[in-house]
């Protein structure tokens, strides 16, 4: 079951990954941003939402033509080794042979490797694909599937930095519970990654964290120097 999981969960992982953590952190960085040149939490909650669905959206978009190029160029890719599997077994032995020459085998061993492996023309190439391209069938997901796991993400993600601002509303404390919710946020997303990884959950956690946080501290500031300018415009 476990294996399952994995298997699944890495063909997403790091869309959804990538996700939430812009999700999270552009639209924080809108919320420190705004509180920065002291606006309204109005003003907050009308860019943030608007940041939230814009943004997802182009990501999910990006995303989506992205994985589409890449099956498009495996299943080419495939076609062409198919027919010169079929057209010149000869070279496409030769090209085998040196592929296990390359990986430390002697011209003895690849010699009697390479007919084992041409015996299953599928199994043949999915191996000459990825030892070329470093491409696989499971490495190149459907891109409806990356598209809407992005989106999901992303969505999902991002709304945590806006959820004080929905619920509490003009509280004086809304900024500092953004500042908890999200750090919280951003150091679950990068613990969770690790479940599919040999990093510890805490390293990565605090990686996120502090990347995020940096990011965040950015639009503040920006928010901070601009006030005077947003002061006198409004």
């Amino acid at each position: 079951m476990r294996k399952i999981v994995i298997e699944l969960g890495g063909k997403y992982l790091k869309d959804s990954v990538y996700a939430a953590n812009d999700g999270i952190v552009t639209t924080f960085a809108v919320v420190a941003g705004v509180v920065g040149a002291s606006l309204s939490p109005l003003v907050i909650l009308v860019l943030g939402f608007a940041n939230l669905l814009a943004d997802g959206f182009s990501m999910a978009t990006g995303n989506y033509l992205g994985t589409r190029s890449e099956n498009e160029h495996y299943d080419r890719e495939r076609k062409r080794e198919a027919r010169l599997f079929d057209e010149s077994p000869e070279h496409m032995k030769e090209d085998l042979e040196e592929i296990f020459e390359d990986k430390g085998y002697d011209k003895e061993d690849a010699l009697a490797i390479a007919p084992l492996v041409r015996k299953n023309k599928e199994f043949f190439l999915d191996f000459v694909i990825f030892e070329r391209l470093g491409l696989s069938p499971s490495s190149t997901g459907k891109a409806v599937n990356a598209a809407l796991v992005t989106f999901i993400s992303f969505l999902i993600a991002g709304s945590i930095p806006l959820l004080p601002y929905v619920l509490f509303g003009k509280n004086s404390n809304a900024f500092m519970l953004a500042i908890i919710f999200t750090g919280i946020a951003l150091f679950v997303v990068g613990a969770a990654r690790t479940f599919f990884s040999d990093q510890s959950w805490w390293k990565g956690g605090m990686e996120m964290l502090l990347a995020g946080g940096g990011a965040a501290f950015i639009a503040y500031a920006v928010g901070l120097m601009l006030r005077p300018i947003v002061s006198g415009v409004l």
